[in-house]
C-alpha cells in the first residue's frame, strides 16, 4: 500500500490508514481526539538541534536531507520504525503526519522518500 503524508492541522483526509505523528514536539493547539492519531513515533523525528538549525528556511532544506537522512541511518529506534511501517502497510496505507507550514519542505517529505526506497 501506499505510504503517504498529511499536515496534522489540516482535516484528516484518510482515516483509513494508520496515522503516526513524525514530531518530535506535540503539535500546539491540536488535541489527541482531534488528531486521529494510531501512534507518536518522536524519536524519528530530526533533533533539536537538526530542527532548529533548519527553522523551516527552504534554502537549508537540501543541507537539511543530508543531514536528518544521517540521523535517521543512526538512528537506534530505525528498525522499529521501519518495521511498524511495514506491518502496517501490509493491511492499508500509513500516514504520515506533520505538523510543519510548509508542505514541500519538512521531515515528513524525507521520510515518506525514504522509506518508499527501502
Amino acid at each position: 500500500m501506499a505510504i503517504k503524508i498529511e499536515r496534522i492541522y489540516t482535516k484528516p483526509a484518510d482515516l483509513s490508514g494508520y496515522r503516526i505523528l513524525v514530531d518530535r514536539v506535540w503539535p500546539r493547539g491540536i488535541s489527541k481526539e482531534k488528531a486521529a492519531l494510531d501512534d507518536w513515533f518522536k524519536t524519528i523525528a530530526p533533533t533539536k538541534e537538526l530542527r532548529q538549525w533548519f527553522n523551516h528556511e527552504p534554502e537549508k532544506f537540501p543541507a537539511f536531507k543530508t543531514r536528518y537522512l544521517a540521523e535517521i541511518k543512526a538512528n537506534p529506534d530505525r528498525a522499529a520504525f521501519e518495521q511498524l511501517v511495514a506491518d502496517h502497510a501490509k493491511d492499508g496505507d500509513v500516514i504520515l503526519l506533520y505538523g510543519a507550514k510548509d508542505e514541500t519542505h519538512n521531515q515528513a517529505v524525507i521520510l515518506q522518500e525514504y522509506l518508499t526506497g527501502l
